[in-house]
């Protein structure tokens, strides 16, 4: 295997923006990345810090069967998904890494190809280069691309866009990859915040999407956003029990590990609703204060229903967008960090406290 050229880290390039952000008198407004400010819930806390802090032990890289079996209740109750084996559930580090090294896992070949959404998280397109593959970009159903088809990526909510994809799109990439041989990888770190998306954001797991045969398909699950954990690096990936499995077997070897009491803490997490609302309901008012603060400054917002990021343009060069919002002591992150589609975007983060989001919004001429 030929190790593909990485790019260079996006957020690198922002340093001129910062600068010129953090130089405004009120101070730097940073809604640039999605990284949350809120508090981790009690009773996350209180499970890290309980008894399976005290287990001198090595954990199981599977974990304990009453996380995977907490998973599967919460799947079903906040998503409506069924049919889920516990044992088809595997702790991971965060979902990054899971996205960054899905590939490699599943043991692709020179020749396979990847495909990723037009409008891209940059991870997923890393994951192929760290693998030596190839990727295209492609929201539609061909059999363009690299080589032959192994792996299909999903996002939905998007990052960045807040794009929500129907359920009829669903079912045809899950038909269409059955039919090449090829897995489907649904990201569905945003999938707790539906923000006012009408229908509501579905899992490739739903049995509305895949009639309830979880075969060829995985759903990559993140607690950062919906519970305020991205400093724990608790995620889990579902579905396919066979390919489940074999992620397992090579995360054993490789000793990818969640350390037990992050296992601890992502059962309390995921057992518990009530932090979830509040959250979903932070952000969603966060959105509406921001969205008012962009329109006036001038920007469309597109999409943008769902998820964590609002996805606004002028029709002019990404990066002039950047510079005029720094200006204000904004910064937000250039379009075109997630493919040449979106060089007249910039993507604008909901992560902020509620003071600094009505900062921004006033600055921006927000009634």
């Amino acid at each position: 295997m030929t190790r593909r050229a990485l790019p260079d880290f996006p957020w690198d390039s922002l340093g001129a923006a910062r600068e010129r952000a953090t130089a405004h008198p009120d101070g730097l407004v940073d809604l640039s990345v999605g990284t949350p400010v809120d508090p981790v819930p009690d009773v996350v806390r209180d499970a890290l810090c309980g008894p399976a802090s005290t287990e001198p032990g090595y954990p199981t890289t599977h974990g304990p069967a009453d996380l995977r079996e907490a998973v599967t209740a919460s799947l079903e109750r906040r998503f409506g998904v069924s049919g889920v084996d516990p044992v088809a559930v595997l702790p991971t580090i965060g979902s990054k890494e899971m996205v960054a090294w899905l590939p490699t896992l599943l043991d692709l070949q020179p020749g396979d190809g990847v495909v990723i959404p037009e409008l891209a998280y940059p991870t997923y397109e890393v994951g192929a280069r760290l693998a030596g593959l190839d990727s295209v970009r492609s929201d539609g159903l061909t059999a363009a691309g690299p080589g032959r088809v192994r792996l299909v990526w999903l996002n939905s909510p998007s990052n960045p866009t807040g794009r929500v994809l129907p359920v009829e799109h669903l079912r045809k990439v899950v038909t269409w990859a059955r039919e090449r041989g090829a897995v489907v990888a649904s990201d569905e770190c945003y999938l707790g915040l539906p923000g006012a998306a009408d229908p509501a954001p579905l899992s490739v797991l739903h049995p509305d999407v895949c009639g309830g045969d979880h075969t060829g398909l995985l759903a990559v699950h993140s607690l950062s956003k919906v519970s305020n954990l991205a400093g724990y690096r608790a995620g889990f990936v579902t579905g396919d029990p066979a390919l489940v499995a074999g992620l397992l077997e090579v995360r054993k070897h490789a000793g990818m590990i969640v350390p037990r009491p992050v296992q601890a803490a992502l059962a309390a997490a995921v057992s518990d609703d009530a932090h979830v609302a509040v959250q979903a309901a932070r952000y969603e008012a966060r959105r509406t204060r921001l969205r008012a603060g962009l329109e006036a400054f001038g920007l469309k917002i597109e999409h943008s229903a769902a998820g964590l990021y609002l996805w606004a343009t002028e029709g002019e060069n990404c990066r002039t967008t950047v510079a005029r919002l720094a200006e204000r002591g904004i910064l937000v992150a250039p379009g075109e960090f997630y493919g040449p589609a979106g060089s007249s975007h910039v993507r604008v983060a909901l992560t902020a406290s509620d003071e600094r989001i009505d900062t921004a919004a006033d600055r921006l001429g927000a009634s």
